[in-house]
């Protein structure tokens, strides 16, 4: 096979096979009398192999695991699998515990009122906690009050107080402050309750399409390494 006949099949063109080969995608290949590459069906699976792993592992890892299994240490090659699978994993608990927080709130989220800051005492007050809470609060990334220039006390906004009226709650629900802290800064960054359902929505439809990215990637490596044992 020469590589126009491998890269037909990918929508690829010749000189992306040359470089997969020269990059050690590809199991060495042999070379005619006259110095063209000649490839056979074993190279034909291992092209496979990447672009599939490449979906779920990402092109870096997947060159990583395409070069570890050319190389013989299939070893190396299943631990970089693992690393994924368990940052995938990492991933899936992380959007699971914000969808969970988001969930287990009692009422609907509070929306920022416009006003005055508050200062510490004003808003341990108002929530009824001791303002050393909020201060640890403050530590552990749930809460970002503003300072003021003159005297360097914290002053608590609108946004602020919503975020601490949200903390309230959710501890009361038995939350973590890290886990309080993981969820507001999902809010943050998705802009709003609503945008944040929509957020995790299409969250969980790339991790379930990464999932199925790994398993055909495991597929198709594992073909490879079905042809290579036979050859």
């Amino acid at each position: 096979m020469r590589p126009i006949d491998l890269a037909r099949e990918h929508g690829l063109s010749a000189q992306a096979i040359r470089n997969y080969d020269d990059a050690g995608i590809l199991p060495p290949a042999e070379r005619s009398a006259t110095g063209y590459r000649i490839y056979t069906p074993l190279h034909a699976q291992a092209l496979r192999a990447f672009l599939a792993l490449r979906g779920g592992h990402g092109h870096r890892r997947a060159v990583e695991i395409m070069r570890a299994t050319n190389s013989g240490d299939t070893e190396s090659a299943y631990r970089l699998i693992d690393a994924t699978h368990a940052a995938l994993r990492t991933e899936r608990d992380t959007r699971a515990e914000v969808a969970t927080a988001l969930g287990a709130l009692s009422t609907t989220l509070p929306i920022p009122a416009h006003g005055r800051p508050v200062t510490v005492g004003e808003l341990a007050h108002r929530l009824g906690v001791h303002p050393a809470t909020l201060r640890t609060w403050e530590t552990e990334g749930i809460l970002h009050p503003d300072r003021d220039r003159a005297t360097g006390y914290r002053l608590y906004g609108p946004d602020c107080v919503r975020d601490a009226e949200i903390a309230r709650q959710l501890r009361r629900g038995g939350y973590l402050l890290s886990q309080i802290a993981q969820f507001l800064e999902a809010l943050r960054e998705a802009g709003g309750a609503e945008a944040l359902r929509t957020f995790l929505g299409s969250w969980q439809d790339r991790l379930t399409m990464r999932s199925r990215h790994l398993l055909a990637g495991a597929a198709q490596l594992d073909a490879y390494l079905t042809l290579r044992d036979q050859t």
